[in-house]
């Protein structure tokens, strides 16, 4: 496939492509011309990029994850990743629960409904007290 093939079939603009080949995250095959072609396993490739970006993992650390041929580097990236995106997974079910909470309340001022107001209470209690 060519680089707007590729590009179009994932949805990115190829400077997004040609960004990822520049900090090692790819390598297509080149043909007459200098021109890109993608095999499946480029695409199986951009594929994993895009996961783990989704996941939050920096490119540096997506490259380190892709490029690692021992298990247990790949495991140490991953992991340092993984926390990181438990927090961020827990913080946006917070954040669904209070809009949630908005979308069931019957109050005319959310602001005065108990229920919202129990999911904000750990960002208002300071030092223990009201």
């Amino acid at each position: 496939m060519t680089i707007g093939e590729v590009a179009d079939h994932f949805g990115l603009p190829a400077h997004v492509l040609r960004h990822w080949e520049s900090v090692g995250l790819l390598c297509p095959a080149r043909v007459t011309g200098g021109r890109r072609r993608y095999t499946r396993d480029d695409l199986f490739r951009v594929a994993s990029i895009l996961r783990a970006k989704q996941a939050g993992l920096p490119l540096p650390d997506i490259r380190a994850f892709l490029a690692a041929r021992d298990p247990a580097a790949r495991k140490d990236v991953l992991r340092r990743n993984h926390s990181a995106l438990q927090a961020r997974m827990a913080a946006l079910r917070s954040a669904l629960d209070l809009l949630e909470a908005g979308l069931t309340c019957s109050h005319d001022d959310i602001s005065t409904c108990p229920n919202y107001r129990a999911h904000l209470a750990e960002l208002v209690e300071v030092g223990g007290g009201g």
